[in-house]
């Protein structure tokens, strides 16, 4: 703005010096040849008064006066002249200022030389006996005059140019600098030119407008961030280029990156689903897609952004569905893996009997009535098993909390699996003393299955210990069953508190088991809020420890 400023001033002065010079020369040339016109005038009055007084003879005697004096008879032939032999002068009569000065009784005419350097300017008066007294003078002419002051004149243009550039500058900087000056941030408290208070109560007031605006979008955008980051799903935006615009933490959580996304969003992550899930989006479809990423499971739900009918982008929304695939993959096991178990006992159970129905000899029968019983206590188990695990998964088992002594449920346990530890030679100990709050039925189940499999796994004559602690620092009781068995391999040690899962079958069946007492361990152990550590070594033995919380 100064600078344009500056620009103005220079040239509206420097012109305006310029227009003022031409006018100026113009007013005082015009001024100094009516002075001249005005001066012959005189003179020629003077010289016919001098010439009727003594005659032709008084132009020869004057000299060199400075102006030409001519005397022009009624007939236009020269009488006398004070610069040339009048007899070799041609007839003047056509003259324009000889014959003004004959019809007016003057008469005046300028005539340029032919390189228009110089004029001569004639003024003729009529005297009384018709004679014609003209006098003349050369006179530079606009053109002579300039060239001849060129160099003064540039000299002065080039000192008024000098000073014009100062002036404009400092000029345009004592303009320019209140304005630079002005407090935005408070436009009403300027106190600057009168004509700007109209400006700055405008913008005073778009200020607080915009300001308010500001702050409503602030809040908005703050609202729209904690919505988004307290989101467990995963949100991406991207435009029509797939460059990505906004996310949330989630986002970087689930995908595994430890940067935001910068660019292309198909650099985050180049699978089909996903990038199926984008184009699809992008071309104006909704889409729902699932892939896989490492061990998870991700539901991609991509919906396009539209503007006047227009795709402009894409809302991504990234979905941990792991556990929820992995119930379902759960619920179709544990399906499959009842009907089995239910079917091969029931299948015994029906070819038993129809043997009986046919007919076989009694001691036979015996036997045959003997492996149907044993058969429905089988299915029995099972059956109750099952309802256990239905009861935790869905809390319908009535979680009355009250203080348990562990020592003595362990103890009870133990002696409930006399039987089957005296058929197996196994020494059953107790050892320690706590107490928690819990749910008795729970945590007699939990105690009876582990040492269950602490018996029926070990080997004849092993040893099984529930050992009983207390850690007062961490408020925390543990209670561990150990035993001295067949050991648990280490690939099947993550999957053994899955439903009807068995290392091995054979030995498994062949022992009673279902395969669900570690999951009613688990499910209890999560009933309590309990952590479950497992350490087992194959044919050394296992030890499982349950750590609850000592409310």
């Amino acid at each position: 703005m100064t600078k344009k400023i500056f620009r103005s001033f220079l040239l509206t002065t420097l012109l305006t010096l310029a227009v003022s010079m031409f006018f100026v020369f113009g007013i005082l040339y015009q001024y100094f040849e009516e002075q001249l016109m005005n001066d012959l005038k005189s003179k020629a009055v003077f010289i016919s008064h001098a010439v009727e007084s003594e005659g032709a003879d008084y132009l020869e005697r004057i000299g060199d006066v400075g102006e030409r004096v001519t005397l022009i008879a009624p007939d236009g032939t020269v009488i006398a002249d004070t610069e040339a032999n009048a007899a070799e002068m041609e007839n003047h009569l056509e003259r324009s200022e000889v014959k003004q000065a004959a019809e007016n009784g003057s008469g005046t005419s300028v005539r340029y030389s032919e390189t228009l350097t110089e004029k001569i300017i004639y003024y003729a008066v009529k005297k009384p006996n018709g004679n014609i007294l003209r006098v003349s003078v050369k006179h530079y002419t606009v053109i002579t005059i300039l060239l001849g002051l060129v160099q003064p004149i540039l000299v002065t243009l080039l000192i008024a140019a000098v000073l014009c550039f100062v002036l404009s500058s400092k000029l345009s900087k004592s303009i320019v600098n209140p304005i630079n000056s002005l407090d935005l941030d408070a436009p009403e408290n300027n106190d600057a030119y009168e004509e700007l208070a109209p400006l700055l109560k405008k913008i005073s007031r778009q200020r607080r407008i915009i300001d308010e605006q500001l702050q409503t979008a602030k809040r908005l955008q703050e609202e729209f961030r904690l919505i988004t980051e307290n989101m467990s799903e995963g949100f991406l935006v991207i435009n029509r280029e797939r460059n990505v615009l906004t996310h949330n933490s989630a986002a970087l959580r689930l995908l595994k990156i430890s940067e935001p996304p910068n660019g292309n969003v198909l650099a985050v992550n180049r699978s089909e689903p996903f990038r199926n899930a984008v184009e699809r989006a992008l071309s104006g479809e909704r889409s729902e897609n699932e892939m896989m990423f490492g061990e998870s499971c991700y539901g991609i739900i991509a919906n396009p952004v539209l503007n006047d009918g227009e795709v402009i982008g894409a809302v991504i929304i990234i979905l941990d569905v792991t556990e929820r695939v992995r119930r379902e993959q759960l619920r179709r096991e544990f399906t499959a893996n009842v009907s089995h178990e239910l079917k091969t006992p029931l299948t015994s159970i029906s070819g038993f009997a129809e043997m009986m129905v046919n007919g076989v000899p009694d001691d036979i029968a015996a036997d045959f009535a003997r492996s149907i019983y044993d058969e429905a206590q089988r299915l029995i188990v099972l059956v109750g098993d099952i309802i256990k695990l239905s009861e935790l998964d869905e809390n319908s088992a009535r979680l009355e909390q009250e203080r348990v002594d562990l020592r003595e449920l362990s103890e009870d346990v133990a002696k409930r699996l006399g039987l089957a530890a005296e058929n197996k030679n196994v020494a059953v100990t107790v050892i320690g003393n706590a107490q928690i709050t819990g749910v008795r039925k729970i945590l007699d189940e939990m105690i009876f299955n582990l040492c269950d499999n602490a018996i029926k796994y070990n080997k004849n004559g092993g040893s099984a210990d529930i050992v009983i602690s207390s850690d007062a620092e961490k408020h925390t009781v543990t209670l561990t069953v150990r035993d001295t068995g067949i050991g648990i391999p280490g690939y099947a040690q993550n999957r053994v508190f899955e439903r009807f899962y068995r290392v091995d079958k054979g030995r498994s069946k062949s022992a009673g088991g279902t395969g669900l007492g570690l999951a009613i361990v688990k499910h209890g152990a999560a009933c309590h809020n309990a952590e479950i550590h497992l350490k087992s070594e194959e044919n050394k033995g296992t030890e499982i420890s349950i750590i609850f919380p000592d409310k």
